[in-house]
């Protein structure tokens, strides 16, 4: 193997992998059978940023989840790997890595619950890795020797006996390492310094509790603040892709899911449809779960670092945070007289808060931001 270092990035490790939580977040939970180890932690720091396990070679975790740009793309959708045919284009936009292990499921829809097995997926989809089968990916691991050596260390396994398991056992505990806090309003609400925000930031956090009603979906307790309450949620967003069609969307996507399964594509089939097809994206948790309720809804990201990781939503079809607010502002549209969207959540109405409350708004969300992440160009 050719040698490849990578930049290690451990947010909250320093020598080892128990270091306490940054100030405003929990304890990362860990599973059972996947404990945190230093030498596992390395290696999926490794595997992450290989570009061997795709198609082209070209496309690693990193591509989409780029250190340098907040664990996101900046891409309004992402870019997977490259074929005759061109680079295949995604339909949703890169949700930031960053404090990952704090959500209880994973991808827009919430389509599988941790991130060992979120880990599994993107290398085989055929819009982002393009690999065939898992197995192409685990043949590639079992003839290296630099991995052979590595994954005998770490998982005690001789290379015939490396799995898909061990791969993403190995990526999901470098991502629990992802971890940040420490922003202005950490060391406000939690570090009790009234001076860590200033007057604009601090009336922003008011609209953010009070009459703004973020907090509802965007959650603060007295002990951290995760800014997610791990739902799902139809804002307006994306749904006009869906040319008003939802439920006949919804048996044409419930048709070539079942085609797709007769060919025993079982695990990756509604993967592979909501990032082929964009009217199938729109349908949101709806794909997943089949129920009318969760039409067109998607999953609330954490609020932290949100300034680093635009464009914004899971479309990314808004560029600046000042879009964001306007948007919830107006109770999920651009402007008073512009049509509401079906199946909108009951609390996205119009807020009716002045152009100060907007700015002030914008003024805190851009207070979430860490220290690590402060530089990163937006």
């Amino acid at each position: 193997m050719k040698v490849i270092r990578f930049q290690s990035f451990l947010l909250c490790l320093s020598i080892g992998a128990y270091a306490a939580a940054p100030l405003g977040l929990p304890e990362v939970s860990v599973p059972k059978d996947n404990p945190q180890t230093k030498e596992k932690i390395q290696l999926g720091n490794i595997l992450f940023h290989d570009t061997r396990f795709s198609a082209d070679g070209q496309v690693s975790c990193a591509t989409c989840h780029a250190q340098e740009k907040a664990f996101t793309d900046h891409l309004e959708v992402s870019k997977g790997f490259t074929d005759k045919k061109g680079t295949r284009v995604g339909t949703r936009n890169a949700p930031t890595v960053i404090n990952a292990a704090y959500y209880t499921s994973q991808f827009w829809d919430g389509r599988v619950a941790s991130l060992e097995e979120q880990s599994k997926f993107p290398p085989i989809n055929p819009v982002e890795g393009g690999l065939h089968s898992w197995n192409q990916l685990v043949d590639m691991l079992k003839k290296d020797s630099f991995y052979q050596k590595e994954f005998k260390k770490v998982f005690n396994v001789s290379a015939k006996n490396i799995t898909i398991e061990h791969f993403a056992k190995a990526i999901a505990s470098f991502e629990r390492t992802v971890i940040s806090g420490n922003s202005k309003f950490d060391r406000y609400m939690y570090g009790h310094e009234e001076n860590a925000m200033n007057e604009e930031e601090k009336r922003g956090l008011e609209v953010f509790l009070g009459q703004g009603r973020c907090v509802s979906c965007h959650t603060i307790s007295q002990t951290h603040a995760l800014f997610t309450d791990n739902k799902f949620h139809n804002i307006g967003v994306g749904f006009k892709a869906l040319n008003g069609k939802s439920f006949e969307v919804a048996s044409e996507f419930s048709h070539m899911l079942a085609q797709d399964k007769k060919k025993g594509k079982s695990l990756t089939a509604a993967d592979d449809l909501v990032l082929k097809h964009k009217r199938f994206s729109e349908l949101g948790r709806y794909a997943i779960t089949k129920e009318g309720d969760d039409m067109g809804a998607f999953k609330s990201s954490s609020l932290r670092n949100i300034e680093k990781t635009a464009p914004y939503m899971h479309d990314g079809s808004m560029q600046t945070l000042l879009e964001v607010v306007q948007w919830y502002n107006f109770g999920g549209r651009f402007g008073m007289d512009a049509p509401v969207t079906p199946f909108l959540d009951g609390g996205i109405r119009p807020l009716n808060l002045s152009d100060r409350q907007v700015n002030d708004l914008v003024a805190f969300l851009k207070a979430l931001t860490s220290p690590e992440f402060s530089n990163v160009k937006d």
